[in-house]
């Protein structure tokens, strides 16, 4: 019994690293592992002989000493369990022999024995009974609110609770387990073992110095276990530390990040430091003040003019560190001259300048009445198509809504000019009067006849275009006038006449008239002649038929007679 005791304690411990539930042992041992709170489940493993009288179930104590536990009679099938406080109404003993214990603890491994007693002899098979407990996910507790760079400080402690047997606790970094380092990384373990149940608690406390590179970076933590079925892991959260570090570099900004600012523009100036957590105050400097000033992150100028173009700079407030930019205010001027509303005569000269002032290259065009123009106006002479509203109209390249515009409105005045036409129609029986007029502004026209004074009032315009225009008249006089065309505008009145003779041609158009109505009548006459002659010619000629019956003989006096006759159709 001594040896077999001091062989359970040799194995003991080997048999804490056993994946299996139940698994036989060197040496005819037989183990059982059970999962903390489930049912212990223990076959006996001994073949029943003949004769058998009872089989019973005891443990071993530590030194050796059976405590039993559990009696079954094969002749009276009774089943009685021992008063044994640890094992009050848990117990449950088959017609087989397996013994089941309900709700395993850690104080349930023991090597249990089955005993089958016949008259002659008794059995013993022994049975290691190995119980698992699965600990709890693994916390990180007690986390520092930020870590510092160039600082050994507590990150946490990472806490496993509830496990058996106790369990190992790894700390990771992204994923790669973290080593002791001397005065970076210390890692320290602490197992604390619950009486009551056996069961442990792992706490592990991690200092960490970190560098810049861990911000973002993850830590974790796991515990190794085993249990009925081998090794296994459970991994804590990961957590991300906030990591304070010195700022290294300061950088200054334009915003918006435009890359032109033109006159007009609010900007801002936006400083920032690379450190953790940033600087909250700088020094803006510039161009013109000696002096920094002092402002959170940002410095808004509103408005900017040329003059704000310079270099501008901010740094730390003890000055350590700084940045500058160059900042380019870009401008544009437009000088139009004359502009505005300019009057000018017909015939003079007006020279036109459109000049431009700006902070790069800038493009100018033109433009007359909406229409632009291919070159610039030049005006030696004045005439009334030049008349009209002229736009200089200049762009910065490259400055999104730059731009500049002048406005010209020229007019051009003139007084009235008059030229008469006149032309015969083609029907001959009237004629077109026409008054070409020019003025500016658009002279009023008036027609009158010379002598009576009358006016003409069925006249006919035309479009008023660059300064000129007509207004004609269709008369068919019967005599011999002479016309006025009136023309006057705010500048002068003129006037001019053109004589108009009758119309000839209507007394040409008579004259032939009365030409064919003579011809007619002519006609009618011939024919009335022609008609008396034919008649006597027809009366003759019957009485010399009769002269002829009277006197056949008489020859000569009949060719005397139509020789009469025919001087008479003569």
């Amino acid at each position: 019994r001594e040896s077999k005791g001091a062989h359970w304690n040799s194995m003991k411990h080997l048999n804490c690293f056993l994946s299996f539930s139940v698994s036989p042992l060197a040496l005819g041992l037989y183990t059982v592992n059970a999962v903390y709170g489930d049912t212990i489940i223990m076959p006996c493993r001994l073949e029943v002989p003949d004769g058998l009288m009872f089989g019973k179930w005891k443990y071993e104590m530590p030194n050796g000493s059976p405590v039993f536990i559990a009696f079954r009679s094969s002749t009276k099938k009774s089943v009685q369990y021992d008063d044994v406080p640890d094992y009050k109404d848990r117990l449950s003993l088959s017609e087989n022999y397996t013994l089941s214990i309900k709700n395993a603890r850690i104080s349930d491994e023991k090597r249990f024995v089955c005993m089958l007693v016949t008259e002659d002899d008794v059995s013993e098979e022994p049975t290691i009974v190995k119980v698992f407990k699965q600990p709890s996910q693994p916390e990180i507790l007690h986390q520092a609110d930020f870590l510092e760079t160039e600082k050994l400080k507590m990150l946490g402690e990472c806490v496993a609770r509830d496990s058996y047997p106790e369990g190992n606790v790894t700390w990771y970094k992204n994923g790669k387990v973290l080593q002791p380092v001397e005065e970076v990384v210390i890692i320290s373990l602490q197992k604390i073992v619950d009486k009551s149940t056996g069961l442990f608690t792992m706490t592990s406390s991690l200092q960490y110095m970190p560098t810049k590179e861990d911000a973002n970076a993850k830590f974790a933590c796991t515990v190794t276990y085993y249990g009925p079925s081998g090794q296994k892991t459970i991994q804590s959260e990961p957590v991300v530390f906030d990591i304070h570090y010195p700022t290294e570099k300061v950088t200054i900004q334009v915003l918006p990040q435009s890359s032109t600012i033109k006159e007009g523009d609010n900007i801002t100036l936006k400083c920032s430091g690379n450190g953790n957590p940033p600087p909250q105050e700088f020094l803006f400097y510039i161009p013109g003040e000696t002096e920094g000033i002092r402002s959170s992150d940002t410095y808004v100028m509103t408005d900017v003019r040329r003059n704000a173009t310079g270099e501008y700079r901010c740094s730390l407030m003890d000055k350590s560190m700084m940045d500058s930019t160059t900042i380019t205010v870009h401008y544009l001027d437009l000088q139009l001259t004359p502009s505005g509303e300019v009057t000018k005569q017909i015939g003079e000269a007006l020279p036109v300048s459109c000049t431009i002032s700006s902070s790069r290259n800038a493009t100018v065009f033109w433009i007359k009445d909406n229409t632009r123009m291919q070159t610039s106006p030049s005006f030696s002479s004045l005439q009334y198509q030049d008349a009209g509203n002229y736009i200089c109209e200049t762009t910065l390249q490259e400055v999104e809504g730059l731009k500049k515009s002048k406005t010209l409105k020229l007019i051009v005045e003139g007084k009235p000019q008059i030229k008469m036409t006149k032309k015969t129609n083609t029907n001959k029986m009237s004629k077109t009067i026409v008054c070409h007029v020019e003025g500016f502004p658009k002279p009023a026209v008036q027609w009158t006849v010379t002598g009576s004074g009358s006016i003409i009032n069925k006249t006919e315009e035309t479009k008023y275009v660059n300064g000129r225009f007509s207004s004609k008249i269709v008369i068919a006089p019967e005599e011999n006038v002479t016309l006025t065309c009136i023309a006057e505008n705010q500048l002068e009145r003129t006037v001019t006449s053109l004589n108009v003779s009758a119309n000839d041609n209507r007394e040409k158009v008579n004259d032939q008239a009365k030409l064919i109505v003579g011809i007619v009548v002519g006609l009618l006459l011939a024919a009335l002649v022609a008609g008396v002659v034919y008649w006597l010619y027809v009366k003759k000629s019957k009485t010399a038929s009769k002269h002829v019956d009277k006197d056949l003989g008489n020859i000569e006096e009949n060719k005397k007679l139509e020789e009469n006759n025919h001087k008479s159709e003569a």
